[in-house]
């Protein structure tokens, strides 16, 4: 899929791009940006593309809405295409779930062990960590996905009845699927402190520890915040991972022990197969998850801007 190979996906965006026509560069805008006269510069292209991805997304799934009927589309209980039933309530709810858990599981130790790593880890075992935190974030969707299946699907399979195959898993294997974003971004962010920040807490008394948590931290918590945001956005639009180990149960989870389906794994299992107004509604869907994520982003400014201002 090309959701879990960014590579591939920039490459068809890429490929796509050398056909939108831009007026060519000069040559002095050329030599300011160390390209040849007449090439586009990518970033260019790769703006316009997205525009167009949004307008397709929204032009055709505004009118699906509006055609399901948009009380009925989001708020219905029940997703049968057969049936012409489109109501994807059950699927925002498990994703809602899905991603609370995996910010419940993966947050804590992530800002734990950016901080460890950034302020209290020195030699081989700083470097130790490191490359570990760079080997998860190089681990493709569907390894993690097969590491549920083997590892935490059977664990959660003997703490209570069903299959194993839950929103408990699907959270835990999310967790540790963020951990790498919210740690870079979290000790980049408490690497970028100033030195006198600490200096200054250590000039007045206090100690190695205190100074770490209650200045440096602080002092990052816009960059922290980031993390969290850009953790938050990962564990929502996963996919394989999630449809491998989440059970894929288009109903409301009762428990944590229940199958859930999420809005994107509805989308990944449907979309091959689907016409008309069954493949409608599911670009429809892919509207709100990226309402979904302009929130998120919508909330992270206001709250950026609180703590600026403040």
């Amino acid at each position: 899929m090309i959701s879990d190979q960014p590579e591939l996906l920039l490459a068809t965006i890429v490929s796509r791009c050398q056909c939108i026509p831009f007026h060519p560069l000069n040559q002095n805008e050329c030599l300011r940006l160390g390209m040849e006269e007449g090439e586009t510069p990518v970033y260019m292209a790769l703006t316009t593309d997205y525009k167009g991805h949004m307008f397709f997304l929204f032009a055709n799934g505004i009118p699906t809405m509006h055609k399901i009927g948009l009380g009925k589309f989001l708020f219905g209980m029940t997703w049968a295409p057969n049936q012409d039933l489109y109501g994807i309530f059950p699927m925002i709810v498990g994703s809602l779930y899905v991603t609370a858990g995996a910010m419940i599981v993966g947050v804590p130790g992530g800002l734990l062990t950016a901080l460890y790593l950034s302020r209290f880890a020195r030699g081989r075992t700083g470097s130790f960590l490191r490359c570990g935190v760079e080997l998860l974030a190089g681990i493709p969707s569907v390894v993690y996905g097969f590491f549920g299946l083997v590892i935490i699907v059977p664990f959660v399979r003997l703490l209570g009845p069903g299959t194993g195959l839950s929103v408990l898993a699907a959270s835990l294997i999310l967790g540790i699927m963020i951990l790498p974003t919210v740690i870079t971004v979290a000790q980049s962010a408490l690497d970028a402190v100033p030195s006198r920040y600490y200096e200054g807490a250590l000039a007045l008394g206090v100690d190695h520890e205190h100074a770490v948590f209650k200045v440096v931290a602080p002092a990052a918590a816009s960059g922290i915040m980031a993390a969290i945001v850009l953790g938050l956005g990962r564990a929502i639009g996963e996919t394989m991972a999630v449809v491998m180990i989440a059970g894929n149960q288009p109903i409301l989870p009762k428990s944590l022990l229940s199958g859930v389906r999420t809005l994107t794994a509805n989308i990944v299992l449907e979309m091959g197969y689907a016409e008309g107004l069954h493949k409608e509604a599911l670009i429809a869907t892919g509207v709100v998850l990226f309402v979904f994520i302009l929130l998120i982003n919508l909330c992270f400014s206001v709250l950026k801007g609180g703590k600026d201002h403040a």
